[in-house]
């Protein structure tokens, strides 16, 4: 049926309205006068279009659909309308069928794009990533010049974690639309998690620039500003979108996983930013109440959350303590954002009862998930990290939560966090008032290391036959602030044949290293004694330890998992703990394993400890031969021992909410 001009004019009119109350949010209204629209003219893909959008803004996700078909049908080589149509069938929960009609789709008429595009996106949305970037890229291959074919090719690629490719795919876009700046911020973000922080934050700048800062956009730069170890640039333009976004939940978490790596951020400050941080979080609107039967000795269902259960340090440091529970007083359950298939997310789903994958659930359905479940206890392993789901814990998914790893930096200042897992060293008495949790004290340290069975064997000490003493950091360049950098050059000026290297995926940055260069040689410290590492596999990693005789530790932010690699391949560090637990990981490590004479008071004697332990390479020698035995012998590897400890702490805080003595 052909439109006439007597009807073109009613028809755009009641068009115009109708997209006007969609951007008024009535979609009710906007419904009612967009089907007069499309009565008057129903071969307006336009009208269909928009008639499809306010159904789904009124809650009709199938009238959707049908709607946005017609405007599909209407123009089939229009990208928008294939898109939409392949959106809302996934809202509508009808994508396998919508597969097979675009399947038919691209038979009819295999040079167009649309429908390949359209199943690109659709098998995104059901988590088949790989299948969907074939798609997308056949699409993009008959229409090379089409911008927004790439643009979604590459997201889809960062998605599915293929980063190289989504980079590609990115660059291509950005050549047939340069002004495309979310375009450029998400290239930004795939070269950040491709830990090319200098690049990343060329990007996010350049987008800073052209169009000003949102608050995405401004964590996203602090966060990439952060890792090349910037720190306090970092916590400014983090502040920033504080200010910009007062009520952001992802403002303050910027804010707060920036200020432990800030030199002078006490205790109580970083406390109060993760209470605001807190606060900004969405709850329940009403208290839910827990039916789970409360018998302070019946079998416990616990829940590990994380989209870490893989080969991360919350891996190597939680799944022997996991794998040495009880399982007659211990059922796990894996609440997991992740698709990993290694050695320890194999680990993890061998001593979990039940695996449930939560990437495609928001808060509220997590909760409503974990409920069904009848989870006892919760251990959040993720915090206010990438993955974390911190957001979820707010609305509460089971009586007893509990925070263990995973961005453990300090506290979290989430009221609905009940215990806060650390140890003696970590937490002593004194800074107990700087949590908002109740503290959950293992008898030993608070983690325990599981070494990689492929770790390379111990080897002599380098200094003796090199001649000088090498020491070594091993680290996230976030770590290395400007007082480190100083602390280090002054051990290098009393030990004058000494040489430092550092090694970091920063590194990957020519100008992070040549700052860096910059800065001790304006201390004095020449560049033929540093060395500049880039990333590698965690095998050579480990290995490189070999030419390593002493192991600095960078405050305030101190080694977790690297001084625990450290210790294992016989290079012991010296540290200087401070008032946050991020301050105290290596004063844990170190004294679990009976070496707290590596453990500095200030930073004078920090130098001064250095020092000493460089001079005496005897005893480094004796140290090193023995001390992955030692190590292994000691609680921080003590599996076993580590599982009565966890299971004990999480039978005391069940029995606790269950009021018995």
């Amino acid at each position: 049926m052909s439109v006439t001009l007597a009807d073109v004019s009613p028809a755009a009119d009641l068009l115009a309205r109708g997209t006007a109350l969609l951007r008024q949010r009535n979609p009710r209204d906007a419904v009612a006068v967009l089907l007069r629209c499309t009565g008057l003219a129903p071969d307006r893909a336009d009208a269909w279009y928009a008639l499809g959008t306010a159904f789904f803004q009124d809650g009709a996700p199938l009238r959707a659909l049908g709607a946005l078909g017609r405007a599909n049908r209407l123009v089939p080589r229009s990208l928008d309308y294939a898109l939409g149509r392949a959106e809302m069938a996934h809202h509508a929960n009808v994508g396998e069928a919508e597969l097979s009609r675009l399947a038919d789709d691209a038979a009819d008429d295999p040079l167009n794009p649309a429908p390949l595009a359209a199943t690109g996106l659709l098998l995104h949305r059901l988590g088949r990533h790989v299948e969907a970037a074939d798609s997308l890229e056949a699409a993009s291959t008959l229409d090379p010049a089409d911008a927004r074919l790439w643009a979604l090719l590459g997201g889809v690629l960062a998605r599915g974690h293929l980063l190289g490719r989504a980079e590609a795919a990115m660059r291509r876009a950005l050549a047939l639309d340069p002004a495309n700046h979310g375009l450029r911020h998400d290239l930004g973000v795939a070269l950040m998690r491709m830990h090319r922080f200098g690049a990343a934050r060329a990007e996010l700048a350049f987008v800073r620039e052209a169009r000003g800062g949102d608050a995405t956009l401004l964590c996203n730069l602090a966060n990439a500003t952060l890792c090349l170890g910037l720190q306090d640039e970092a916590l400014a333009i983090a502040r920033e979108a504080a200010t910009l976004t007062p009520d952001s939940p992802l403002a303050h978490r910027a804010v707060v996983n920036t200020l432990p790596y800030v030199a002078d951020v006490s205790a109580t400050e970083l406390l109060a930013g993760l209470r605001r941080c807190a606060s900004t979080l969405p709850r329940e609107p009403y208290a839910h109440r827990f039916e789970n039967p409360p018998d302070p000795d019946r079998p416990l269902r616990v829940g590990l959350l994380s989209g870490m259960l893989k080969t991360h340090p919350v891996g190597w440091l939680t799944i022997a303590g996991f794998e040495n529970l009880n399982p007659h007083q211990f059922a796990l359950i894996g609440l997991a954002d992740t698709m990993a298939n290694d050695a320890l997310s194999r680990r993890f789903r061998a001593v979990t009862q039940a695996w449930h994958p939560i990437a495609a659930l928001d808060d509220e359905a997590l909760a409503a998930a974990a409920r069904v479940l009848e989870i006892d206890v919760l251990i959040d392993l993720g915090g206010y990290g990438d993955l974390g789901r911190l957001s979820a814990c707010a609305r509460r998914l089971a009586p007893v939560q509990v925070k263990w790893v995973g961005m453990q930096n300090h506290s979290t200042g989430l009221a609905e966090m009940d215990w806060f897992v650390t140890d003696d060293w970590e937490t002593p008495p004194s800074l107990a008032h700087t949590y908002s949790e109740r503290l959950l004290r293992l008898p030993d340290g608070y983690v325990c290391y599981s070494p990689p069975a492929y770790a390379p064997d111990v080897t002599p000490l380098p200094a003796q036959q090199s001649g000088h003493v090498t020491f070594g950091c091993f680290t996230n360049l976030a770590k290395v602030t400007p007082r480190v950098v100083v602390a280090w050059a002054a051990i290098l000026g009393r030990i004058p044949n000494a040489r430092l290297v550092v090694k970091s995926h920063a590194f990957a940055d020519a100008a992070t290293a040549a700052r860096l260069r910059d800065a001790f040689a304006a201390l004095g410290v020449a560049a033929t004694r540093l060395e500049w590492r880039g990333p590698s596999p965690h095998r050579d990693f480990l290995s490189e330890y070999g030419g390593v005789d002493i192991a600095l530790d960078p405050f305030p932010y101190t080694g977790g998992l690297t001084t625990c690699e450290a210790l294992w391949m016989g290079v012991p560090t010296v540290t200087l703990p401070g008032e946050t637990f991020a301050a105290r990981h290596s004063l844990s490590h170190l004294s679990n394993v009976g070496l707290g004479d590596w453990v500095a008071g200030n930073v004078a004697d920090y130098v001064a400890l250095a020092e000493a332990k460089a001079r005496d390479l005897d005893g480094l020698a004796a140290l090193r031969r023995s001390l992955r035995a030692r190590v292994k012998a000691s609680p921080l590897c003590d599996a076993r021992r580590f599982g009565v400890g966890l299971g004990a702490a999480l039978r005391f805080v069940w029995r606790d909410w269950c009021g018995a003595d």
